[in-house]
């Protein structure tokens, strides 16, 4: 297996719309830049590009930075672990490397929230951010009847993505309660762009104060049982996909020493971690939509590459689209109800197949996992760990390296002087 030594100026984890702005950003400047991200192709989640999708303008202009003669494009990149001072070792399907930087920006993004409720494992269910992934890269869905349940804009996105390519809405199941959505639709008047995508988003299909309480089926999905007020029923459906909003991905911030704060990266002014020379920015730092993600991703860029005063002007802007989060947060809110959707029987960590009944009694994730080998699968507890949280008030430890699975011939690069 080949191993490459890099360095850089500036280098940037993730290539969504906060990644893309902060290289950007970054590129006014003299500096080198290396921008890599775990996904084929850039774009994050909202601009994921594949076959027959057509990213809008804005998606096109920011991905033109990758042309740029001074930025190095690592795609299908995985971090694996942090290398000492200011160096990451990085994992591709051909090689290994070692990157030094000068400063990092982190744009890792969020994670969709799954909880566990009766059938979550069947197929046929997935995640509704999963949903909108797989229809983008090209999954044949038409003619299928489609359920998409959960919270947060993203349920209506998804639903869109689905309806474009010839599945059939059957509903599309929001649990917040009317009088939230209510204020929070009377806001938008302040962020006249979101309302705008509202109404394009707008369904008949659209349920409030409702939820799924179980997917039904034998060896595949075949309806899904649901409560909406006080009222249950069953949708018959090929597809169900139920998010629960997202979650901020911390993992290689934590691992590297960055401190947090309500579950997300803390970050100052400029976006600056605690850690010297360590920036992020996007919804690592907080969940709140592209515009945010967009805006502090340039602050982030422009702050790392000297660009100060620059940077400087674009505060108020983040703080109007800050705002705009906190409604999202507010609004979105999770029931308590779904939190309690698990039976005894249902299983809490997939990869490993351990129930819920058999970690609900723990102190806390590390008895969990010593107790149940809960977390210790393929996923490494990215989906059980993050549900643990939600369900019960768990803290994750420090992550500890390898913070992926990876090869033996690059967990030893960084003791092989001279690699190339």
């Amino acid at each position: 297996m080949k191993q490459q030594r890099l360095s850089c100026d500036i280098l940037i984890v993730g290539s969504g719309p906060a990644g893309l702005a902060a290289a950007r950003a970054a590129s006014r400047s003299e500096l080198s830049i290396i921008l890599l991200d775990d996904n084929p192709r850039p774009g994050g989640q909202i601009w994921r590009n594949g076959p027959g999708v057509t990213l809008p303008g804005i998606a096109r202009e920011a991905l033109q930075v990758l042309q740029h003669p001074r930025l190095r494009y690592l795609p299908g990149t995985r971090v694996v672990a942090g290398a000492g001072a200011n160096a990451l070792l990085l994992e591709d399907v051909e090689q290994a490397l070692l990157v030094r930087y000068q400063s990092l920006i982190l744009c890792c993004g969020a994670r969709e929230l799954l909880l566990p409720f009766p059938g979550w494992t069947l197929p046929g269910v997935t995640g509704a951010g999963a949903l909108q992934a797989l229809l983008k890269n090209g999954l044949a869905v038409a003619g299928e009847r489609v359920v998409i349940a959960g919270s947060g804009p993203l349920l209506l996105a998804s639903a869109a993505t689905a309806r474009q390519v010839g599945a059939r809405v059957e509903a599309v199941l929001e649990q917040a309660p009317l009088p939230a959505l209510a204020t929070f639709t009377a806001g938008l008047w302040r962020w006249p762009a979101k309302l705008g995508q509202a109404v394009g988003l707008a369904t008949t299909s659209y349920r409030c104060n409702a939820h799924v309480l179980e997917a039904l089926g034998d060896d595949r999905l075949e309806a899904v049982r649901i409560q909406q007020g006080e009222q249950v029923r069953e949708i018959p459906c090929e597809r169900l996909a139920c998010g629960f909003g997202l979650v901020p991905n911390t993992t290689l911030a934590s691992h590297l020493g960055c401190q947090l704060q309500a579950n997300a990266i803390a970050v100052d002014r400029y976006q600056g971690t605690s850690l010297a020379r360590v920036y992020a920015a996007g919804e690592c730092t907080g969940v709140g939509g592209s515009e945010l993600a967009r805006v502090e991703g340039e602050i982030a860029g422009l702050a790392a590459s000297g660009q100060t005063r620059e940077a400087t002007a674009l505060i108020q802007r983040r703080t109007h689209w800050q705002a705009f989060a906190e409604r999202v947060s507010e609004t979105f809110a999770l029931q308590p109800a779904l939190l309690r959707l698990a039976r005894a029987d249902t299983l809490l960590c997939r990869c490993e197949d351990v129930p819920y009944a058999a970690v609900a009694g723990e102190a806390g994730w590390s008895e969990a996992k010593l107790h149940s080998r809960c977390g210790m699968g393929a996923c490494q507890g990215r989906v059980c760990a993050t549900a643990a949280q939600a369900l019960f008030g768990w803290t994750v430890p420090t992550p500890r390296a390898p913070l992926v699975p990876a090869r033996i011939e690059t967990l030893l690069m960084e003791s092989t002087p001279g690699a190339k």
